[in-house]
């Protein structure tokens, strides 16, 4: 989508700390870090929002899982813990309407949040 920020990203038109990339995901550390290690994790893919997801793209959501998963091992938080956060639409929190994946980590996490 041609005014989709982290479509941008992913095309390279605005330049953004990537800290793994490959032909399904893409991700970077915030501009906005709510955690010592704050990464958004992005499908090339745009979807805008859970709720606009379609049967189709149940293995990249699956992808957008594992790609935590060994980001947390990558940025060495897999052991101390952290956490996985997708917002769905502005009242959840949304900003982007790119689905997006935060992983927080390196402080303790409160519960509930917000």
């Amino acid at each position: 989508m041609a005014d989709c920020l982290f479509c941008k990203i992913r095309e390279g038109e605005i330049p953004a700390d990537i800290i793994f990339e490959n032909d399904d995901m893409l991700a970077f550390r915030d501009v906005n870090p709510q955690a010592p290690t704050h990464v958004l994790i992005i499908p090339k893919k745009h979807i805008s929002t859970v709720n606009n997801l379609e049967e189709s793209d149940e293995a990249i959501m699956g992808k957008l899982f594992l790609t935590a998963k060994l980001i947390a091992a990558q940025e060495g938080v897999s052991d101390e813990g952290y956490r996985l956060v997708v917002n769905c639409n502005e009242k959840a929190g949304q900003t982007v309407f790119h689905i997006h994946m935060h992983l927080l980590a390196g402080r303790a996490m409160i519960w509930p949040p917000g």
